[in-house]
C-alpha cells in the first residue's frame, strides 16, 4: 500500500511529499482508484483507513525525527470521512463468504479430476490424460486456495521449491507449502490438505515431464514467464464456472475463507490459523463470528 502511495505521490507534478501532504492529495489519491477493481490497486474503506492510518504514523515519525510539528493530514481526513473512520468497526465488517461442505465436496470432486486416481474404472480413471498443463494448472492453484488458504497473490508468487514433500505422511506427497513474505505480512509456511497434496504433486511431475522453464511453481508460458493477475484471477473463475459453482467477483477468496473456516472449526487455535493465512490474529474475527464451537468439516 505504501509503495503505490508513494509511486503516486512521486509522479503528481509538483511532486508531493511529507510536508506538503495536505487533505487534498489524499482526496486525489482515493479518487482515482475509485470504482477500479481490487486487481487494479482499489481501496476499499478498509484498506483506505489502514493506508491512512499508516500514512498517519510516517508523518508523526517524520516529525519526530525533524523535530517539526506532525502534519496532520491523514487524520485529519480520516476524521472527514466517517464511512472510512468506521470501516473496521464489527456492523461495517460483512461476514466472509464461503462454500458450503456439499459445495466444497462437489469442488475437490471435480480438481481431483485432473489427477490420476487408478482406484477408479474405465475413462474416469484416465480423464487426467485429457487435460493441458494449463488447465492441470489452473485446477491445481484452485485447489491450493481451498486446501491452503492461499490468495490469489500467494498462488502467483510460489517457487518450484516451495512444497515440502520431506516428513510427510505418504512418501513424495506434499504436505505443506513455503509461501514468501511481501510487504504486509512475513514468510511463512501453511500446510494443505491430502487431497490437494495430491494434486500438487501430479502438477510437479507434469510440470518436469513438459520441460517448463523458470523458478515460478504457476508459471503463464512455458517459458516461465510470471502468471499475471489478471490472467489468474479468470483462470480461477473459469475453474469456478466448470465446477458449476457462482464466480461472481471475488469468488476465489471463498476458498481461503472456507479453509480458515475449516480450520477453526476442527478446534484449531485461530493464532495459527492467522499465521497459516498470513494475517494478523486481529483479523479472525470475522471467522469467530461465523464459527462459535468446534465441529466435524469437510
Amino acid at each position: 500500500m505504501w509503495g503505490s502511495f508513494t509511486a503516486w505521490c512521486l509522479g503528481q507534478s509538483p511532486a508531493v511529499s511529507l510536508a506538503s501532504l495536505d487533505v487534498r492529495d489524499l482526496q486525489a489519491f482515493q479518487a482515482a482508484r475509485f470504482g477500479m477493481k481490487s486487481a487494479d490497486l482499489s481501496l476499499s474503506p478498509r484498506h483506505a483507513l489502514r493506508l491512512l492510518r499508516l500514512i498517519d504514523r510516517v508523518l508523526h515519525h517524520h516529525a519526530a525525527e525533524t523535530g517539526q510539528p506532525a502534519n496532520t493530514a491523514a487524520s485529519d481526513w480520516i476524521e472527514a470521512h466517517p464511512e472510512i473512520r468506521y470501516a473496521e468497526a464489527a456492523q461495517a465488517d460483512p461476514l466472509p463468504e464461503f462454500l458450503s461442505v456439499a459445495e466444497a465436496r462437489h469442488l475437490i470432486t471435480f480438481l481431483s479430476d485432473a489427477r490420476p486416481r487408478p482406484s477408479l474404472s474405465g475413462s474416469r480413471r484416465d480423464s487426467h490424460l485429457a487435460f493441458t498443463w494449463q488447465q492441470l494448472r489452473n485446477r491445481v492453484a484452485v485447489a491450493l486456495q481451498l486446501g491452503g488458504g492461499l490468495a490469489p497473490g500467494d498462488v502467483r508468487v510460489l517457487t518450484v521449491d516451495a512444497p515440502t514433500s520431506r516428513g510427510g505422511r505418504v512418501r513424495e506427497r506434499p504436505w505443506k507449502v513455503a509461501v514468501p513474505g511481501n510487504g504486509n505480512s512475513p514468510a511463512r509456511e501453511t500446510p494443505i490438505a491430502p487431497w490437494a497434496g495430491e494434486l500438487l504433486q501430479h502438477w510437479l511431475q507434469v510440470r518436469a515431464e513438459a520441460r517448463i522453464l523458470g523458478n515460478f511453481l504457476f508459471p503463464s508460458t512455458r517459458s516461465g514467464k510470471p502468471w499475471s493477475k489478471e490472467a489468474q484471477y479468470k483462470a480461477a473463475r473459469q475453474v469456478l464456472e466448470e465446477a458449476g459453482l457462482d464466480s461472481s467477483d471475488g469468488g476465489s477468496f471463498r476458498l481461503r475463507h472456507t479453509f480458515a473456516l475449516r480450520q477453526l472449526r476442527r478446534g484449531t487455535d485461530s493464532d495459527q490459523v492467522a499465521r497459516w493465512l498470513g494475517v494478523e490474529p486481529e483479523a479472525m474475527g470475522k471467522y469467530r463470528r461465523v464459527v462459535s464451537t468446534p465441529e466435524d468439516v469437510i
